[in-house]
This record gives C-alpha cells, sequence and structure tokens, in this order.
C-alpha cells in the first residue's frame, strides 16, 4: 500500500507546481520567444511577421505593466545590436528587476494611480508625438498597466481619477469595466496610443492577464481600437450606483461624450490608420498547462476545471472545496493523487477595511470550507507576486488550518467578515509570498488531494 503524502509534502508539491507555471509564462522569455533577428537584419515577430530593421532610423520602446521591464530588457536584447533602442516604461514600485540598459524605468503606483505614474505617461505621450514614419515602436504591455499609465484628458485631475477607480475597485468591477471606464479618461488608452504613435511602425508585445486574452482589454486596449463607448462607461457607473457620488469633472466628460460633443476612442471603423502588429507572449492557458506537466511529474493526476475562472472570489472558492471533496470522497471526477487547477480572476466585493487581497480571501474561504478535510492542500496566488497592496502572492492552506486559527484566538470568519484575510493568514504561517516573478498572467489557484 503506498504511503500517503504529508500535508508539508503537499504543500512543497503545490508551490512547486506553482512556479513550473511561472517558468513557462516568465516576461522575457515569452518576449524572447516571439520576436528574433535574422543575420541579414530581418526581425521576425511570431511566425509571420517579417520587418527588415534597415528601414527605420530609430527604435523605441514603451509600455508599462508590472513585468514590462524584463519585457523590455527581451527587446533590447533582440534588436540592439542593429537599432539601439531608447524610450521609456512605467513599472509598479520596485518592480525594476532585471533593468533594461537603454529604455528608462518610471517607478509609479498600482493598483492606485499617482503622479509618478502621471509623469512618466506625458513624458511616453512626448516621445510618440516625435515619432516618424522612419521610426519603429515597440509597445510592451503586462497586467497593471492600466493603472500606471494613468495620465487623465484635460479637465479632469489625477485625484478625481484616483477615487472614481476607487469606488469601482471597492464596488466590485470587473476588469472589462474598470477598463471601459478608464478608457474614457485617458490620453493613451482605447487605442490612443497606437493613434498618437501614427505614423511609425508599431510593435506591441502583450502578457495577457484578462480572461480569453482580449485585447481590447489588456491594458485597457492601449494599440486596438475600442469597441467601449461613452455611454457603457456611464452604464458601468450605473450599474455598480455610483452616479451620484463621482467628481463633477468626470460626470460632465462622461455626459459630453454621450451627447458626441467629444471625440471617442479610435473605432474600427476609422481604425488606426499607422501599421500596428498586436502579440499576445504569454496567457493563464499556457501557465497551466506547465503546472500539469509538473504535477503529472510529481505523480499527480492532473485536471484542469478552467483558465478563464471569474466570479466572485468567495463563491468560487466554496466551489472549488467541494470539488475537492468530492475528489477524496468518491475518486470522481479525478481519483487521488489529484492535482486540480484553475487560472483567472476572481472579483472581491468590499464590505470591511481589514488587509489583503482576492488570493488571500480565496485561501481563507477555503480554509473555512475544508475544515478538517484530510489530505488535501490548496494554494492561491497571483502569478506577478502580488495580492492587492499586499506583500503576498497569496496564501497556502489546508484541512487544518481552521483548527490552528481557533487555537491562536483568532476566528477564520470573523477575519473574512471584515475582508481581512492577509493579518490571519499571516499569524498561521500560511501567506505564499514570492516576491517579484517577472510576469503577470492572472491568478493560479492549485489543489492537491492525495485521498484516504
Amino acid at each position: 500500500m503506498n504511503q500517503h503524502r504529508t500535508i508539508r509534502q503537499l504543500r512543497a508539491d503545490a508551490q512547486a507546481i506553482f512556479w513550473a507555471g511561472i517558468e513557462a509564462v516568465d516576461a522575457q522569455k515569452a518576449v524572447a520567444r516571439h520576436l528574433s533577428l535574422d543575420d541579414d537584419g530581418i526581425l521576425r515577430i511570431g511566425t509571420h511577421i517579417r520587418i527588415p530593421l534597415s528601414h527605420f532610423r530609430r527604435a523605441f520602446v514603451v509600455g508599462a505593466g508590472k513585468a514590462a521591464a524584463p519585457m523590455a530588457v527581451a527587446v533590447e536584447g533582440v534588436i540592439s545590436s542593429s537599432l539601439l533602442p531608447q524610450g521609456l516604461v512605467n513599472v509598479k514600485y520596485q518592480h525594476t528587476s532585471p533593468r533594461p540598459r537603454f529604455v528608462l524605468l518610471n517607478e509609479c503606483g498600482h493598483p492606485l494611480p499617482d503622479e509618478a505614474g502621471v509623469t512618466g505617461t506625458r513624458e511616453i505621450e512626448r516621445i510618440l508625438d516625435q515619432l516618424t514614419e522612419s521610426d519603429l515602436l515597440f509597445v510592451v504591455v503586462s497586467g497593471g498597466a492600466s493603472a500606471l499609465l494613468p495620465a487623465p484628458v484635460p479637465g479632469i485631475s489625477l485625484e478625481e481619477k484616483q477615487y472614481t477607480t476607487e469606488l469601482l475597485l471597492r464596488a466590485g468591477a470587473d476588469i472589462y469595466e474598470l477598463n471601459a471606464v478608464r478608457k474614457h479618461l485617458s490620453t493613451l488608452k482605447g487605442g490612443q496610443l497606437a493613434l498618437r504613435a501614427n505614423p511609425a511602425t508599431v510593435v506591441a508585445l502583450v502578457l495577457s492577464d484578462v480572461i480569453g486574452d482580449n485585447l481590447e482589454v489588456i491594458g485597457s486596449g492601449l494599440t486596438v481600437p475600442d469597441s467601449s463607448t461613452f455611454g457603457d462607461a456611464l452604464n458601468v457607473l450605473k450599474k455598480h450606483s455610483l452616479l451620484g457620488v463621482l467628481p463633477e469633472a468626470v460626470m460632465q466628460r462622461l455626459m459630453q461624450g454621450v451627447r458626441c460633443e467629444i471625440a471617442e476612442t479610435p473605432k474600427e471603423n476609422n481604425s488606426i490608420p499607422n501599421v500596428v502588429h498586436n502579440f499576445v507572449v504569454g496567457s493563464n492557458r499556457l501557465a497551466i498547462e506547465s503546472a500539469v506537466q509538473a504535477a503529472r511529474a510529481l505523480g499527480y493526476q492532473p485536471l484542469v476545471l478552467s483558465s478563464t475562472l471569474q466570479g466572485e472570489t468567495r463563491e468560487v472558492a466554496r466551489v472549488h472545496v467541494e470539488i475537492l471533496r468530492e475528489v477524496i470522497s468518491t475518486c470522481n471526477p479525478v481519483k487521488p493523487p489529484a492535482c486540480l487547477l484553475s487560472g483567472g480572476e476572481t472579483t472581491v466585493t468590499v464590505h470591511g477595511s481589514g488587509k489583503g487581497g482576492r488570493n488571500q480571501e480565496f485561501a481563507l474561504t477555503a480554509a473555512i470550507a475544508m475544515s478538517g478535510l484530510p489530505n488535501a492542500v490548496i494554494l492561491a496566488a497571483g502569478t506577478d507576486g502580488t495580492d492587492g497592496p499586499t506583500d503576498a502572492a497569496g496564501g497556502i492552506v489546508d484541512g487544518t488550518t481552521g483548527a490552528r486559527a481557533i487555537r491562536m484566538g483568532l476566528s477564520p470568519a470573523d477575519h473574512l467578515d471584515r475582508n481581512d484575510s492577509y493579518p490571519i493568514l499571516d499569524a498561521l504561517d500560511d501567506l505564499f509570498k514570492t516576491g517579484s516573478t517577472g510576469t503577470n498572467v492572472m491568478d493560479l489557484n492549485i489543489m492537491l488531494a492525495d485521498g484516504f
């Protein structure tokens, strides 16, 4: 009879599987896989695009995201033998490794934008405004780009835009809703970056952090036509009952847009005039596929539940636990030792004022639901290494987590009620901390079961 894995071993295996997924979507490697330079100076992008670098006088790199630094490094590594790139990318504070040799990094605020982000965006605008048809522009985009390129349109202050963003986040708006609003309050989003780069040739390299890898949504669609309208943005705010609390300038701009008094973002029917090549270089699905291989190598039967996971965090976490319970008790839909995997991005509707993030909330909810469940571990983490405004990527819990909390005089339910998952997971040593991972493809949930 095979000896069951200990909880300690299950925890170690879950972390190893997570890191295998991260390795597959390393931002620098992801760009390098899609970009190469022939000996004759032909830039190869993906499987079909070929661009002679001799056609260009200058090369620039701009963009934003938590993984923008390693993406810029990868671009430099490919083209610098033919064209020395210059430019600037906005990155989250302390997300500066590895550091490019030529392209400047500007550290700024995420998830809430700050003045440093505006300063960097204005510098990117200055670069865009000087481009000519003999220039090649690389745009590197990864998760967090929307908040990291926060420059508001004239008439709206950063504070007013910050307040609007905070209201949407606290109301539980999803990434699609959040970006529909931000596109219409910003200078570069919704295709406006590519339009402003005209007549330069644009190559956008995108690390997807959204469900379905929709280029309109990733980074608020900097280089693609925008299908959302001022009316859509207004409807998002109506849905979340925010019209009565919005800053006056925000309401005025949206109403002007609805009345066609100001220009819409670029649409498909009056498409961006310059040549723009958009490439998704990495995604959550790719990370999950690598995690599957790692789980199988460790002796688990892997089963992918979804790579497009969304919904209210607590509800999704409880469903995951019930599937895990079914695996352990009936060997369905897969026989233990089993590894259930899911990815995507859930949403937390904030009711309290505690500290945490959606992955920590997922882990704490799961810990309560799986209390007493033997031979099982759940790891929920953001692939970028950051979960909400904390230094943790997420949490890793098991069937003993709830009991250990109670023995310490802590109430998991009370902490969950006030959205305060970080302190209790920290006290239990159940936080999962990775530091910056150099990528960002939403979240990974890894559930291991070893049966009875």
